[in-house]
């Protein structure tokens, strides 16, 4: 658990910058990619993921401007990859000018349930890992090669010499 801020800035960032790179690898095409039919797209849980982050921690008493336009999924990965660089770096930004180490022992209800603001934050980045895990298959749906988030996709083994990845 985190017991100061830049402790949660840094995995944030790590964390960001790993998400960022999957976003990076969508197309517009990709952005269309379905589980069944009636499931969400690839491009509305990337929005999602994306537009969700001021939500959250506005909802928990942050100062932090809301995505634009955020009911509507953007039809350009591109826009969805700029947007989700630009909200994740407020994020930052806001929760290091606003909250301090001590406000991370405060509790707050956070969806019924008393959490720590530590504990809130944490809520956020498994939020993002989640959606996150969600694109990576669909992105391997939709025919793209995924971007190897704690570890190499298939394809990279070859790379690291090994011929006979692990199952």
């Amino acid at each position: 658990m985190y017991v100061n801020i830049s402790d949660f800035i840094n995995e944030w960032n790590r964390e960001a910058m790993l998400t960022q790179k999957v976003l990076d690898g969508l197309t517009d095409d990709s952005l269309k990619q379905q589980v069944y039919p009636e499931g969400r797209t690839l491009g509305r849980i990337a929005w999602h993921l994306t537009a969700s982050i001021p939500d959250y921690l506005a909802h928990f008493g942050l100062n932090i401007e809301k995505a634009v336009n955020e009911e509507n999924v953007p039809a350009s990965a591109k826009e969805i990859a700029d947007t989700f660089k630009k909200l994740s770096e407020e994020a930052a930004l806001a929760i290091n000018q606003q909250w301090t180490d001590d406000s991370l022992s405060q509790t707050q209800n956070a969806f019924g349930r008393e959490e720590t603001n530590a504990q809130i934050l944490m809520g956020l980045i498994k939020h993002i890992v989640h959606h996150r895990g969600q694109l990576t298959i669909l992105i391997r749906q939709a025919g793209l090669k995924p971007f190897g988030v704690y570890g190499p996709p298939k394809e990279d083994w070859v790379n690291l010499g090994v011929t006979n990845p692990p199952l």
